[in-house]
């Protein structure tokens, strides 16, 4: 942690935690003045003129010792040791164990400032934010409700509206750990321990099966810190198996000696590169880390250029890309933010410069610290925060963007813990990545997570439609026709989708499951082929889902019809009352079905012929047939059918199709299936 901290910047030691005290210009603490500020304390109760003459003592007595320089250089772990010491002689100073406090907090180990926090308070020591770092402490070692009593006690009698401001905040904050404790989901944690040390692994970054990080690994140390310079290196992924014998330290381009490098990202199509750089072995490169970025030519990058985004004497860091490559979020602790570390955006400008920065605002940004960006590949915002409800120091949360509605969302238990836990980032899947922490149990320091989510609501299932092309042959039988044009389409007749299938004639198209579709087949010389098709009925519930990807299958074949000049064609079902030529609706019905095929067809001119039974006179039966015919050929027109392509024809009695001649003894069924209507191409133009 102490290394990405370095990184991160001096300043965010304090930023990380949520530290807004007063500063002198150097940016270090200025020790505040114990007073009696009202606070119930046991000491205070049974003597407030002795406790404040005593702390008096306790600064003057600092101002004597040598451990007031480390702290002001930004040396917090030798100051806590320096403190420490101190502390052997006087345990209870509530001086001493405010600075021993404050230093672990700046080298966020908040968590094991606790006891310390506790002493300086109960000391009188006087500090008007003390006790919304102790609550954060409390809060990061899971006593949450320590947490809320120390915050309702400090409401009592706070005054900066600041402050006060922030204690209702958390205290809003702890009351939803209950409601955020429930989303639970089945993920799987793992530490990456091939890649990580006993110091610093953190912010990886995925990108082209490769996992770029940052680490503390190399032996060159920061000097006040005693521990490693933070370095970009890389290593070659599979999924989320990382191949540790792969590790490589990015080249000189982008790691400098005695400096801190981390954060780094590239954009979507590979030609720009942005990290963060700063923290330097002088005086002044404590203060200060900016974006660089450098850019790909002719294969090579170009050394790395300031960005012009960057704030004089700020933390810029933990930039992504959006999908477009357009806008790069980061994190600043700029002046005009609304807390300590803000997520801000900017654009690439008409002229291909990076400007417009903006904060991203209320919703995302709070009085505390937002940081860690990243864009995720289904285009939601990720990022860390310690200002939104979570369960101790940094946690990751997602802000989701609906119909311009931004909710921010808690990724939960199974992601975070009280710990920091921070640079969220997605491999190749959208259900699998990487993540940063601290938390116990890992190497050492940062570590770098996988993570692997198994929720049953991300498990996928893909609805698959296939078929193959055949012919109908002279025999009735059917063989395999290709290079058959398929067409996918909705019911009304919107093209979703079209494939032309080879020589096995198979075809195979995705589908949504509980909706109706049109299957229509093309192919020359042969009449367009149309089927209706529905997944109704056949979705496959989310609970009921085992593995990770689940296909359904649906199948459905095409058989067309080959295109034959003067072949008679029934038209089933188009029958006439006795000695009447009006359309009967059960006639229509299937006159439809032509309708429909004339319109797939256009290139084709049909004889629509009339017959009638043999009872009646012969031209009774000749007239009755062709005025049936034209009937038929009336009620295509008014479909929408051209007259042109249509002749009608009566054949009367001429064509019996089962000997029900006049003589003939038959049934009215039998007479009946004589009363017909028939089509026959009789002009074909092949387009």
């Amino acid at each position: 942690m102490r290394n990405r901290i370095q990184i991160i910047g001096i300043l965010m030691l304090a930023l990380l935690m949520g530290c807004k005290s007063s500063q002198n210009f150097l940016g270090v603490d200025t020790p505040s003045t114990p007073a009696n500020d009202g606070r119930s304390t046991n000491a205070q109760s049974s003597n407030v003129g002795s406790l404040t003459g005593g702390v008096e003592e306790e600064i003057e007595k600092l101002k004597e010792v040598k451990v007031k320089k480390s702290y002001e250089n930004a040396n917090y772990n030798l100051a806590i040791e320096d403190y420490k010491k101190e502390l052997e002689d006087d345990p209870e100073s509530p001086v001493y164990n405010y600075y021993v406090a404050e230093s672990y907090r700046k080298t966020n180990r908040i968590y094991e400032a606790t006891d310390y926090y506790a002493k300086a308070i109960e000391g009188g020591y006087a500090d008007d934010e003390m006790e919304l770092h102790y609550a954060q402490a409390l809060k990061a070692s899971e006593r949450y409700n320590d947490a809320k009593n120390v915050l309702q006690k400090y409401l009592q009698y706070a005054t900066v509206e600041n402050f006060v401001d922030r204690a209702k905040a958390e205290l809003k904050n702890l009351d939803k750990l209950d409601s955020i404790s429930l989303n639970v989901r089945n993920i799987d944690v793992k530490n990456a321990e091939g890649i990580n040390t006993e110091n610093a692994e953190y912010s990886p970054y995925f990108f082209k099966n490769e996992l770029y990080f940052a680490t503390g690994r190399e032996q060159a140390s920061f000097e006040r810190y005693g521990i490693p310079f933070t370095d970009l290196y890389k290593v070659q992924t599979n999924g989320l198996n990382l191949d540790a014998t792969s590790i490589e330290k990015l080249s000189s381009i982008f790691n400098d000696e005695e400096i801190n490098e981390g954060s780094l990202a590239f954009s979507p199509d590979g030609n720009s590169v942005v990290f963060a750089k700063g923290n330097s072995a002088d005086k002044r490169g404590r203060f200060n880390t900016d974006l660089y970025i450098s850019t790909k030519k002719n294969g090579e990058w170009t050394a790395p250029q300031l960005m012009p985004i960057n704030s004089p004497d700020s933390w810029d860091s933990s930039p992504t890309f959006s999908g477009d490559g357009k806008t790069i979020y980061f994190a600043s602790d700029r002046p005009g933010g609304l807390g300590g570390s803000d997520i801000y955006r900017t654009r690439l400008n008409d002229r291909g410069r990076w400007a417009d920065v903006q904060n991203m605002g209320p919703t995302i940004n709070t009085a505390e610290d937002e940081m860690f960006p990243y864009v995720s590949p289904d285009n939601k915002l990720y990022f860390s925060s310690t200002g939104h409800a979570g369960f101790g120091m940094l946690d990751v949360f997602v802000a989701i963007n609906e119909g311009g509605n931004i909710t921010i969302e808690n990724m939960g238990p199974s992601i975070n813990s009280s710990y920091d836990d921070f640079g969220l980032v997605y491999s190749e899947f959208p259900y699998e990545g990487f993540f940063s922490s601290n938390r116990p149990g890992g190497k050492g320091d940062d570590d770098i997570y996988t993570f692997v989510d198994n929720s049953s609501d991300l498990k996928k299932i893909e609805y698959i439609l296939a078929g193959v092309t055949y012919q109908l042959n002279e025999d009735s039988t059917q063989s395999i026709l290709p290079d058959v044009r398929v067409k996918l389409m909705s019911t009304d007749n919107e093209v979703i989708d079209d494939q032309l299938t080879g020589r096995g004639g198979i075809f195979q198209f995705k589908v949504e499951p509980e909706k109706e579709y049109i299957l229509l087949g093309e192919k020359a010389n042969f009449f367009v082929k149309r089927r209706a098709f529905s997944t109704v009925g056949g979705e496959i519930k989310q609970e009921d889902l085992v593995e990770r990807f689940t296909t359904k299958k649906f199948e459905s074949s095409l058989t067309l019809d080959p295109i034959i000049l003067e072949k008679t064609i029934v038209l089933q079902n188009i029958y006439y009352d006795l000695n009447k030529a009006e359309i009967r609706p059960d006639a229509a019905v299937e006159l439809d079905k032509l309708v429909e095929l004339l319109k797939d067809n256009p290139n084709i001119k049909i004889e629509l012929s009339s017959h009638t039974d043999s009872r009646a006179e012969d031209a009774f039966n000749l007239d009755l047939s062709e005025r049936r015919a034209q009937a038929a050929v009336r009620y295509l027109i008014l479909k929408g059918i051209s007259q042109n392509r249509l002749v009608a024809k009566g054949y009367g009695e001429s064509q019996l199709i089962n000997g029900c001649g006049n003589d003939a003894d038959c049934t009215e069924e039998q007479h009946q299936q004589n009363r017909r209507t028939e089509f026959k191409v009789i002009e074909y133009k092949d387009n």
